[in-house]
C-alpha cells in the first residue's frame, strides 16, 4: 500500500484535487466496481477484484460499502445469513369460515363403516336442500343432523353423511362428511359428479317464501373457501359423469355451472325452487369473497 510519505507534497495535492474534482458517481464507479465489469460489454479474462489505490484517497464511506451484505442473500457480518424480505403469501381462495365440527354436533363415529375417501380440489359446488320443514328451531339442529346421519347410513346404506357441509337457516356451518374440513373429501351428494366437487346442503326445504340472508351468505362463504384457486363462481366447468343414474350417461362430458343446483345434473327438484332461484345471488356473493385475478 502506498503512503503519503512516499509522494512529494505537490504530487499528493494534485492527486487529491483530481479525485475530488470528479463527480461522486464517477469516483464510485471508477474505484468500487470490479475491473471485470468495466469492459462495456466486451468479454475479457477476469482481473483481481481489488485495485491498488492510495489509502489516503479512498473515503471511509466507500470502504464501508464493501462490507455490506450482497443484495438478495449471502452471508452478512459475523457469518450469519442476510435476511431477505419477501412478499406475504397471497390468499388464493376465500377465507375459511367458522365450521361446527362433527364432534361438536355429536356425530356417532361408530356408525361409519369405511374410512374417508379423497378427491381433487373442488372444480364445482353443488347446492342441495335436505327437505326438512323450514320452521325448525336452530337449537335443534344437532339433533336433526344426528337423525339425518343415521338415515343416510342405516336406511340408504351409505357409509357416512352424504353432504360435505350443512348450513342451517341461522347461517351456522356444520361439518358433514368425515375426513377433515380442510381436505377434499369425496362426498355422496350428487350422483355421477361427486369427484372434484363439494356438496353444500341447506337444512330445510326452501321451495317458496323469503330466504334467510344468513343462509345464503354462509353458503357463499363455504363455496368461496372450498373452490380451487382460479375457479370463477360465474363460470362453467367441464365434468365427466361417473354414473348412468344422473342426467348424463357415464363417461359423458358436460359443461356445468361452477356453482350449480342438484337438479342441474340429476332428476330432482332439489334444492327447492326458492333456493334454486337464488343461485345467481350466491354466485355474486361467492365472487366477492374470492381474490381477484391480477
Amino acid at each position: 500500500m502506498w503512503s503519503l510519505s512516499r509522494w512529494p507534497a505537490a504530487a499528493a495535492r494534485r492527486a487529491r484535487a483530481w479525485w475530488h474534482g470528479r463527480p461522486a458517481a464517477a469516483r464510485a464507479a471508477r474505484w468500487l466496481l470490479p475491473a471485470a465489469r468495466r469492459t462495456h460489454g466486451y468479454r475479457r479474462a477476469p482481473l483481481p477484484r481489488w485495485r491498488l489505490v492510495p489509502a489516503v484517497l479512498l473515503p471511509l464511506a466507500l470502504l464501508v460499502t464493501w462490507d455490506a451484505p450482497r443484495l438478495g442473500g449471502g452471508l452478512g457480518m459475523g457469518g450469519q445469513a442476510a435476511r431477505v424480505e419477501t412478499a406475504p403469501e397471497r390468499q388464493l381462495t376465500g377465507p375459511k369460515p367458522p365450521v361446527i365440527s362433527r364432534a361438536d354436533w355429536g356425530a356417532d363415529e361408530d356408525l361409519r363403516s369405511e374410512p374417508a375417501t379423497y378427491t381433487g380440489a373442488a372444480r364445482a359446488v353443488f347446492i342441495h336442500h335436505t327437505g326438512h320443514p323450514d320452521d325448525y328451531d336452530c337449537a335443534d339442529v344437532p339433533d336433526m343432523l344426528r337423525a339425518m346421519y343415521a338415515d343416510h347410513v342405516q336406511r340408504l346404506g351409505w357409509d357416512d353423511l352424504g353432504y360435505n357441509f350443512v348450513v342451517d337457516k341461522c347461517g351456522r356451518i356444520y361439518e358433514g362428511r368425515a375426513g377433515g374440513v380442510d381436505r377434499s373429501v369425496l362426498g355422496a351428494h350428487t350422483t355421477g359428479f361427486n369427484h372434484d366437487s363439494v356438496g353444500i346442503a341447506a337444512l330445510g326445504d326452501f321451495s317458496d317464501g323469503e330466504l334467510p340472508q344468513e343462509l345464503l351468505a354462509s353458503i357463499a362463504r363455504v363455496a368461496a373457501w372450498k373452490l380451487r384457486p382460479g375457479a370463477d363462481p360465474h363460470g362453467q366447468v367441464r365434468l365427466v359423469s361417473t354414473n348412468d343414474a344422473s342426467r348424463y350417461p357415464e363417461g359423458t362430458a358436460t359443461a356445468v355451472d361452477v356453482i350449480s343446483g342438484h337438479r342441474d345434473i340429476f332428476y330432482t327438484h332439489c334444492p327447492g325452487d326458492g333456493l334454486y332461484e337464488a343461485l345467481p345471488e350466491i354466485r355474486d356473493a361467492t365472487a366477492r369473497l374470492r381474490p381477484r385475478p391480477r
